[in-house]
This record gives C-alpha cells, sequence and structure tokens, in this order.
C-alpha cells in the first residue's frame, strides 16, 4: 500500500475534521438515535419487539381458547405507544394525552385483529369514541351479537373519556356484557403479599375477595376498576398471561393464579 506524506496544516485539518466527527457528530447521532426512538422508530425500539412478542403469544392463546368454544371480549391497552399519565408527567395536557393513549389503544387492537384474522378467528374491533371505518362505535349488544357469532371482540379507546385506565375500561366492558369472569392476563402468577420480586417473604394467594383486596391496599387494579367489579359482583382471575398455555388451563377450571371475588361468590 502506497503511503503519502501531508504537510502540517494538511495534518491540523484533518485533526480538526477527526476532533469533529468524535466530538460533536458522535454526540448529535447519538441524539438523533434517542429522539427517534422516543418518536417510534421500531427498527431501534425495543419496547416493540417485546411487545410483538408478546402478541404472538396472546394470538396463540385466544385462538387456543376459541376453539374451545369460549365467547370472547379483549379490552387492550396502549403502553407500549403513549401512556396519557405519563404524558401529563412530561407537560401534555392530561385531556389530550388520555386521548392520544385512547388511539394507541385502537392501534394495538387493529394489530391484534389483523394478526387474528390471519390466523383463522374471526374479530370484530368496537371503538369506544367514533372512527368509521377504523372501528365500529361501541355498543353492548353489537359486542354480545359478534360474540355470539363466534367473533372476538376487541373493544378499544378505553370509556372514551378521559382519567380512566385499561382497567377501569375493562371492568366496565366485563360488567356491560354481562360476562362470567375478567381475566387479568399479566407477568406475574397471581396476586402476593408483597413484591415478590423486592420482597422473599411474599406469599401468593390462591383466592382473596375484593374486601381483602381493598384492606390490604393490594394493587390488582385501580381502585374504581376494583370497586366496580366487587359492586357488580364480576370475579377477576389474575394469572401470568405470558406463559404459553395458562389461558386454556384458566378456562378448563384449573387452579392457576388467583381469583378475586366477593365473599358470597362459588368458585369458578
Amino acid at each position: 500500500m502506497a503511503m503519502k506524506q501531508i504537510s502540517k496544516s494538511g495534518y491540523d485539518k484533518l485533526k480538526e475534521e477527526l476532533d469533529y466527527l468524535v466530538g460533536v457528530k458522535r454526540a448529535e447521532m447519538a441524539q438523533k438515535l434517542k429522539e427517534a426512538r422516543a418518536q417510534g422508530d421500531l427498527s431501534e425500539n425495543a419496547e416493540y419487539d417485546e411487545a410483538k412478542n408478546e402478541q404472538a403469544i396472546l394470538e396463540a392463546q385466544i385462538k387456543e381458547i376459541h376453539e374451545l368454544g369460549v365467547q370472547i371480549g379483549i379490552v387492550i391497552g396502549g403502553g407500549n405507544i403513549f401512556r396519557g399519565l405519563s404524558g401529563a408527567n412530561k407537560g401534555f395536557d392530561r385531556v389530550k394525552g388520555d386521548q392520544m393513549g385512547m388511539l394507541a389503544t385502537v392501534i394495538n387492537s387493529l394489530a391484534l385483529s389483523s394478526a387474528l384474522v390471519a390466523t383463522g378467528v374471526k374479530a370484530r374491533v368496537l371503538t369506544a369514541v367514533r372512527m368509521e371505518p377504523i372501528g365500529e362505535f361501541y355498543n353492548k349488544w353489537k359486542a354480545i351479537e359478534s360474540m355470539e357469532a363466534g367473533e372476538v371482540v376487541i373493544m378499544s379507546a378505553g370509556t372514551g373519556n378521559p382519567f380512566f385506565t385499561t382497567d377501569t375500561g375493562s371492568s366496565l366492558r366485563g360488567i356491560e356484557i354481562e360476562a362470567d369472569v375478567m381475566l387479568k392476563g399479566t407477568r406475574v402468577d397471581g396476586i402476593y403479599t408483597a413484591d415478590p420480586e423486592k420482597d422473599p417473604t411474599a406469599t401468593k394467594f390462591d383466592d382473596i375477595t375484593y374486601d381483602e383486596v381493598l384492606k390490604r391496599g393490594l394493587k390488582v387494579m385501580d381502585l374504581t376498576a376494583t370497586c366496580m367489579c366487587k359492586e357488580n359482583n364480576l370475579p377477576i382471575v389474575v394469572f401470568d398471561m405470558d406463559t404459553i398455555g395458562n389461558l386454556k388451563k384458566v378456562m378448563l377450571g384449573e387452579e392457576i393464579g388467583t381469583l378475586v371475588h366477593n365473599l358470597s361468590l362459588i368458585h369458578i
């Protein structure tokens, strides 16, 4: 390889360019990558990849219980895209932030619907705010009619109002469609006396009453959602949704997760 000598001025110029690339340009590129991730550049978004993996697990389990003849209504969150409360903490108007969160749930609902249809499962997206033709405007009777016809009904956009969580939206829809049980899929295998990741002495409840949940201040769901389920006798099963097969086990009556119920309720 041939080598060529350079002058002192040429050396200084190259060094200046190198210093710029290392000191300034590198910082600029790092900032651009950070902004791209924040704005949803999916090629750089680890959370997106994680959400896609979770969705694949969810699809497989939904299809499995659909084939058992179970009528399924789903309320899906949008936290992987945007959370209204976190937006408010960054200076967003809370109402607009929650509305953005509602739109995020619609995006996730469309993705899940499309994925289910691709596996041969009929699915329908209903939205709490009008946005035809993206989804049909939600009403109780449409949801029940669709489920009775063998479709998986995905109810999106929360309650259509700000200041309500996905848990509250789920409770409301479960009560409205007269569900037998609400299943809350999480990353842990039930409800514990304390956070099992932080407290090694934490013990798991096989079942617990709503009164005990409220008395102990356990964070099963937000207070509004918990009280709605309690007052309307809608039992909840909290279980590990990430373990493939668990959803089917719950449907077949196996004792996994934690059942939350009123005292007068007989175990399902």
